[in-house]
């Protein structure tokens, strides 16, 4: 580490110096009334909080909620909050089922899930408890489904295991040997609940600062100076901010904010496209309930499954193929620099070994749409191309080790006066209250 007050990127079950604690990680009908980086010069606040996903709103929220008049502001650099990770995924209300024992994961994804409906309850935003069917259509499959049954026991999950006929009997449409029927996870729009956030951030006193990029940040002993660069407009001068905490939940860009606040982060980003497709109006009414297939237990992803969407729609995906752009949304994006930086990572080269089969039958099968139509049509049959029209993509912020590995659980990097989000992909949305819970505590420990 560069610098000695950072205990460094947290994993479960380190030993060492390491702090091993609970984890920390709108195209808008309605428009968030939120500041726009109107000011020039430099204002202090008690807490700054840069990134406008769920995990960072969240964090703002129980800053306030736990020292109410406080200074705060939240820095987003796009146009509006939830414009990445956080809107570009599936919407789901996890319950907890997939997480190791113990780890963070599963600690924060139960709690997560009632204090999200509970949030939703409290400020009318709707959700639906339509459950999940994580479906075995093979032998491999089934064996797979029976561990991933005992880990959901283990977590505390209300699951149920179901042989075909039972499948068949629930979902008449969708062809399996067996399934887990776990009626806890739900759908939501985590987009509303973001805008709803921003809103409830405002009322207390925050601020929301929108097209604002931290450009740079500097510790000292007695607060944080971040530099923020206006996005709407290039030719406004850099402003500057100081805080007397700083949080940073900044998604796919989590590895080099960090370094640039001086930390050294013992991690890379490496984004991992996520592509979608809706299925025709017609086909609206083949499920009841949210379809898995059962994952490879050893990769990070839940495989391509069937979505209900809070606009009765229904949604095929996403897959995971390796992105050129951290950013890049569109069909093969690239950006230079990002491709730069993960081919001169190390970690990133110790790790395509074991995912390089994996990784070229993604590729194949985002290019070829009757490839990826198969990894559905084993439970669900009656789907054609035809079915199929794209969806916005989107981006999984996956934090790679230095060893190749890809991490497991959130991870983040703490010093005096800053706590970095490192790691927060899914189930971060359904936990984004706890791990906000766990962030605080971190800031206001000692204060």
């Amino acid at each position: 580490m560069t610098d000695d007050t950072s205990t460094g990127a947290i994993l479960p079950g380190d030993a060492g110096p390491k702090t091993v604690d609970h984890p920390i990680t709108v195209d808008a009908t309605r428009q968030v009334d939120v500041a726009a980086g109107d000011a020039t010069g430099a204002q202090a606040y008690d807490f700054v909080v840069v990134g406008g996903g769920i995990v960072g709103l969240a964090t703002a929220m129980e800053l306030l909620k736990r020292r109410p008049g406080a200074s705060l502001l939240v820095l987003e650099k796009e146009d509006r909050v939830a414009f990445h990770q956080t809107g570009h995924n599936s919407g789901v209300i996890h319950a907890g089922i997939y997480y190791k024992p113990g780890s963070l994961k599963a600690v924060l994804c139960k709690e997560g899930a009632e204090r999200t409906r509970a949030f939703a309850d409290e400020h009318g935003i709707p959700y639906r408890n339509c459950g999940k069917l994580i479906v075995a259509t093979n032998d491999v499959e089934l064996q797979r489904m029976n561990a991933l049954f005992d880990r959901a026991l283990q977590n505390g999950m209300n699951v149920e295991k179901l042989d075909g006929t039972e499948l068949k009997r629930r979902e008449p449409r969708i062809n399996g040997i067996g399934a887990i029927w776990s009626p806890n996870t739900g759908i939501i729009d985590y987009k509303q609940v973001c805008r709803t956030m921003a809103e409830v951030i405002e009322a207390s006193g925050g601020r929301v600062q929108l097209n604002a990029r931290v450009a740079d940040i500097t510790e000292s002993l007695s607060e944080v100076r971040v530099d923020v660069a206006d996005t709407a407009s290039k030719d406004a001068p850099v402003q500057t901010v100081y805080g007397k905490k700083l949080v940073v939940c900044g998604g796919i860009q989590a590895d080099r904010l960090a370094s640039m606040a001086g930390l050294d982060p013992e991690f890379q980003m490496v984004p991992f496209r996520g592509e979608y497709y809706r299925l025709d109006a017609s086909k609206n009414d083949i499920v009841s309930s949210l379809i898995y297939p059962c994952p490879d237990p050893d990769l990070p992803f839940l495989g391509v499954h069937l979505t209900l969407m809070m606009d009765g729609g229904v949604t095929v995906g996403p897959n995971a193929v390796m992105g050129f752009a951290r950013e890049g949304y569109p069909n093969w994006s690239m950006n230079v620099r990002d491709m730069k930086d993960f081919a001169t990572y190390k970690g990133f080269w110790k790790l395509v070994p074991g995912v390089m089969k994996t990784g070229l039958v993604e590729m194949k099968n985002s290019a070829y749409k009757p490839g990826y139509l198969k990894l559905v049509t084993k439970y669900a049959p009656e789907l054609t191309v035809s079915d199929l029209t794209p969806e916005p993509a989107g981006i999984r912020a996956q934090a790679v080790m230095k060893d190749g590995s890809m991490a497991e659980d959130f991870l983040f990097m703490e010093t005096d006066r800053m706590v970095h989000v490192c790691n927060a992909p899914s189930p971060a949305a359904t936990s984004s209250m706890p791990i906000a819970d766990m962030i605080v505590d971190k800031v206001l420990a000692g204060s």
